[in-house]
């Protein structure tokens, strides 16, 4: 079975602080908490992907960390928080191997919906700062969403 895990970036600062919004201290305690956690569990993935904004970056880098130290960041084009999920979603459903993707919304939720249901529009989950959707493929190619976890249940 494979899985694949959607988290959004954890906390940024604000945009009059610094217009990269990078992740705030809090945002980097939220996102190394949930890394922390599931490396403990004995989660490890076999990619990483980032949108490319800072506070995306940050959270992969912060992830792939803990859960393969050995992974190179890769940046991904169709991660804004308002493309189309369409090319991704046909990306994860090709892949072979568990994936972390850290992202934004809407588009995090969109790519969930068109996964589980089929459709981007049908909301199925609410992906809240630091939080992971852990989906995975069955053997009929079917997704579901196995488990949420945020940063504040921990």
């Amino acid at each position: 079975m494979m899985r694949v895990y959607l988290m959004r970036h954890g906390q940024p600062v604000s945009s009059m602080e610094d217009p990269e919004q990078p992740l705030s201290d809090l945002g980097k305690k939220d996102v190394e908490k949930i890394a922390e956690f599931l490396h403990r569990t004995g989660v490890e993935i076999d990619q990483a992907l980032h949108s490319g904004k800072a506070r995306a970056k940050q959270t992969a880098a912060i992830m792939a960390s803990r859960l393969n130290s050995r992974l190179e960041l890769q940046e991904s084009p169709c991660l804004g928080p308002l493309d189309n999920v369409t090319r991704i979603a046909n990306q994860i459903k090709e892949a072979k191997k568990d994936q972390l993707i850290a992202g934004h919304m809407p588009h995090l939720g969109k790519l969930v919906s068109l996964l589980v249901v089929g459709d981007p529009l049908v909301p199925v989950v609410n992906f809240q700062q630091g939080g992971v959707v852990c989906l995975e493929k069955d053997e009929k190619e079917r997704w579901s969403i196995i488990w949420v976890l945020v940063p504040d249940i921990l």
